[in-house]
């Protein structure tokens, strides 16, 4: 059975390299090679534990049953148990073969931003002219750069409009400049789909980009639905943040109250053209969704031009907003920073926002090598597990978000990289990101809160989701119930049937409830 699996990948991936782009099978040759000649931090490398811990014999029995669960069939599960204290293995199924990981993808992003960049550090956002203030009047251009941060809301450029009030500008001669040069123009990485691009799951990484709510979903505006005034009547539909970047073109209609929500909202591609379609019911709750933008930058900038109006400002009547870099003689006016990144950590993770893990994979390229691409940053994750101790050899890596269908880890170096990071300082802020299950409090169970209620599990496994078309993983920490605490890692591919979430939590479940000192006396 173990060798058809085997053969079964072996012939995927030759499938996959034979429908690879040639620049994209060059690129993806680039990531197969283990670059360590220039580590981004020096990092202590720990002891790897070697073969399986004995004594786990009926633990290796019931894990093996439970994979025989008939939705895994023809399907793939990577699953490796460790014991957290020393790092051995306990149980290892296919835990050297290498899977893809969807959004567990975002362990290996934070653990290299809270190493590289730190639980402290902060982004930034400015506004900057090339003119002189005379009577009032801005002569000459304002510029706003932006410097990645992904929390930047209406609000803070209401701010900056209200700083340049008090600086006595009233008026603009010049024209408004948004400068997103910090990372570089490449706004999607390289495998995702072009159907998810629409949506707020595969959103455009742009240096200056904007934030509907704190849920800080960058580059994104949340639709907001609700019904109209009768049966048959349009429904009422509303953009936040206000701005004319995006046009919301309204097909749907208020049903009867008895009727189905089947509301629809979805950017057209490549353009700013928002549908709503479908039907909402009379008397029904309002629906909030959430659209990305294409491009990000324009996006910010009308916003912002909006909020220096509302504040009183003007613009001359040949004024525009443009794209352009900021001179280097320029005078800075506003600034502001950003959360820390040990805040900005927990939606991050809790919510799995795939755009945080794409802003930190740029910024880590900019900030170690200066220069904002997937390529660099990437190329920092790599060093910094290399320094953790995990094989680089045997990873492929091609985003921070885990959204590619190219990117593959095994579960024994997923399950090794969250044992080597237990001893960093910052380890206590990326537990505490991992949504916890069964925990009904949004920022605290994230994408686990509904699953594993009433179990052992709930309140007890820490740990990181994710979720792709037949990919479905789960990976952290949970404590037995006599208090040995376990890394795992379960990686689930190529399967067909609805969900194999089921066979996730059983396995998490029977960890919490595991005595493993009566299994191993």
């Amino acid at each position: 059975m173990v060798s058809g699996t085997l053969f079964y990948m072996i012939f995927s991936a030759l499938l996959s390299f034979a429908s690879v782009q040639e620049d994209e099978l060059a690129l993806f040759r680039e990531s197969l090679i283990y670059n360590i000649e220039r580590p981004a931090v020096a990092v202590a490398t720990p002891a790897r534990p070697g073969a399986i811990a004995h004594g786990a014999d009926e633990l290796t029995a019931t894990l093996d049953e439970i994979l025989q669960d008939g939705r895994l069939v023809g399907a793939v599960a990577g699953v490796s148990v460790r014991l957290a204290d020393t790092g051995e293995l306990l149980y290892s199924h296919l835990g050297d073969v290498r899977l893809h990981p969807a959004s567990n993808m975002k362990i290996l992003t934070a653990a290299a931003a809270l190493e590289t960049l730190g639980p402290e550090y902060r982004f930034t956002t400015e506004v900057l002219t090339d003119g002189v203030i005379e009577g009032g009047t801005l002569v000459g251009n304002l510029y706003l750069r932006g410097k990645g941060d992904p929390t930047l809301m209406k609000e803070d450029l209401d701010r900056f409009a209200a700083q340049l009030w008090e600086l006595g500008i009233r008026r603009i001669e010049g024209h408004l400049i948004g400068d997103d040069s910090w990372y570089d123009d490449i706004r999607l990485s390289l495998d995702l789909d072009w159907s998810d691009e629409p949506y707020y799951t595969g959103t455009q990484v742009s240096a200056l980009t904007l934030s509907p709510n704190e849920d800080y979903d960058a580059g994104t505006v949340i639709v907001e639905v609700s019904p109209g005034s009768a049966a048959g009547s349009e429904p009422q539909v509303k953009v936040i943040p206000e701005t004319d970047y995006v046009t919301i073109v309204n097909e749907a209609v208020t049903a009867g109250s008895r009727e189905r929500n089947t509301i629809k909202v979805e950017r057209e591609h490549g353009t700013n053209r928002i549908i709503v379609s479908g039907q909402i019911p009379l008397g029904g709750t309002k629906n909030r969704i959430w659209a990305s933008v294409w491009e990000p930058t324009g996006y910010v900038l009308d916003v912002f031009q909006k909020s220096l109006m509302e504040t009183g400002i003007d613009f001359d009547p040949l004024s525009e907003t443009l794209f352009g870099v900021t001179p280097e003689e320029a005078t800075l006016l506003a600034s502001r920073s950003s959360i820390p990144l040990s805040e900005l950590i927990i939606p991050f993770m809790k919510l799995s926002n795939n755009g945080h893990g794409e802003i930190l994979t740029k910024e880590m390229g900019r900030v170690i090598y200066g220069e904002g691409s997937w390529s660099k940053g990437l190329q920092v994750i790599k060093e910094v597990l290399a320094g953790l101790g995990v094989n680089g050899d045997t990873l492929v890596l091609r985003d921070g978000s885990g959204m590619s269908h190219i990117t593959m880890i095994p579960a024994d170096e997923l399950s090794y990289l969250l044992y080597a990071i237990q001893n960093k300082d910052w380890y206590p802020i990326f537990e505490r990101s991992l949504p916890v299950a069964g925990a009904e409090d949004r920022m605290t169970g994230g994408t686990l809160r509904t699953r594993m209620r009433g179990t052992a599990a709930a309140g007890n496994v820490k740990a990181k989701t994710g979720s792709l078309t037949s990919v479905s993983t789960l990976s952290g920490y949970v404590t037995t119930s006599d208090g040995e605490k376990l890394i795992f890692s379960i990686l689930i591919n190529n399967f067909v049937a609805s969900s194999v979430r089921p066979i996730e939590d059983r396995i998490a479940v029977l960890l919490a409830s595991w005595k493993l000192r009566s299994s191993s006396s």
